[in-house]
């Protein structure tokens, strides 16, 4: 009896795959990557092996929420609202110093803010200025000057050539100068016939280490000027025409033509240039000579009415030409269309004998 022989089959299942049932085709993928060999342990990378942790969740209340919340909002810049204002103009004029400047301009401001505060204090005169005042010419004209507030002061002189600490102040006063009486720039011709008159003023019980600069005459040297005319000729010119004639249909003929014949007889009146119309000076126009001017005349806003420009104008008139004091009562002294506040001082130091000049004028 042949024997039979029976096939059994095993439950583990194979580790080799099983053919396919086609030829594989160039059409198909490759073989997936999660049937790749796995590569040892000792052949990963040092970072590959190490372990990466995780963060760790934790649980915000409800009050830790809105302390961040908070927190986070006052971090936040705090916005301005802008508006446009087309009424109100950008260009302000300080009514301390007179300066005209552009509101919201850093620039423009820190300009104003230094120059009103000289106009209405001073410039400081230190230490480093007192030292170089020997070597630069400084010739102290007056001492221990008493004045109405209870203030003492002097007054110094030297020319605008000097450099060095004073040569730096003085280029500083002169641009203050220049901009509260809104006047063009000395020129170099004109500062080479000029000298500097200072009044240096020290407060009461203080020595004169530290003192301020409260007032500046600058004085030229001219050879003609022009006199002021007195009220009455200004006010005989600018009265009107229809004034001055009279109405010659009240009177009779002869009356007319002997006032006609008159007129004619007598010489024409001499035509006055206007200086300064708002303050009503007018001047003479045929130039007389005159051998010192005033060019610039300063004192600050904070110090005024205490004598010092009338101290300043007669240290200079006294000590300019050597040897020989001038008298501006006789009209040998000049200034350049002073002020409303230039003239006032004019008036009383000169007592009607200063007159007007050019500035720019050869000699």
């Amino acid at each position: 009896m042949s024997s039979t022989l029976k096939r059994t089959y095993s439950t583990r299942a194979s580790t080799k795959p099983a053919p396919p049932s086609s030829p594989p085709s160039e059409l198909t993928s490759p073989p997936s990557s999660s049937l790749k060999r796995k590569r040892p342990f000792t052949d990963r990378p040092p970072e590959a092996n190490t372990p990466t942790k995780k963060p760790r969740r934790t649980l915000i209340s409800g009050k830790a929420k809105t302390g961040a919340a908070d927190k986070a909002k006052s971090k936040q810049p705090k916005l301005t609202q802008l508006h446009f204002s087309l009424d109100t103009p950008t260009l302000r004029t300080c009514p301390l110093c007179d300066l005209s400047y552009t509101r919201g301009a850093p620039d423009d401001e820190a300009l104003h803010k230094a120059h009103c505060a000289r106009v209405q204090r001073g410039l400081e005169w230190g230490k480093e200025e007192e030292r170089e005042a020997a070597r630069a010419g400084v010739e102290e004209l007056e001492s221990n000057i008493k004045l109405s507030n209870g203030s003492r002061g002097r007054i110094i002189c030297f020319r605008p050539d000097v450099g060095g600490k004073i040569g730096a102040k003085l280029s500083i006063l002169l641009e203050t100068i220049r901009l509260a009486l809104s006047s063009p720039p000395l020129s170099p011709a004109v500062l080479q016939r000029c000298k500097i008159y200072l009044f240096l003023m020290s407060k009461p019980g203080v020595g004169i280490v530290r003192e301020k600069i409260v007032g500046c005459v600058v004085a030229q040297r001219i050879s003609k000027a022009m006199a002021i005319a007195k009220p009455s000729e200004v006010s005989a010119q600018t009265r009107p025409s229809s004034q001055s004639l009279p109405d010659i249909t009240t009177q009779s003929s002869q009356d007319a033509l002997s006032h006609e014949d008159a007129s004619q007889s007598s010489p024409p009146a001499t035509t006055l240039l206007p200086v300064d119309s708002s303050t009503n000076l007018y001047v003479h126009p045929t130039p007389l000579p005159t051998p010192l001017g005033i060019p610039r005349l300063f004192v600050s806003s904070a110090h005024r009415r205490l004598g010092i420009a009338s101290r300043l104008l007669s240290a200079a008139a006294a000590t300019f030409i050597l040897g020989c004091p001038l008298n501006p009562a006789r009209g040998e002294v000049a200034f350049t269309q002073p002020t409303g506040a230039g003239k006032a001082v004019l008036e009383a130091w000169g007592h009607g004998g200063v007159r007007i000049y050019e500035e720019e004028q050869d000699l």
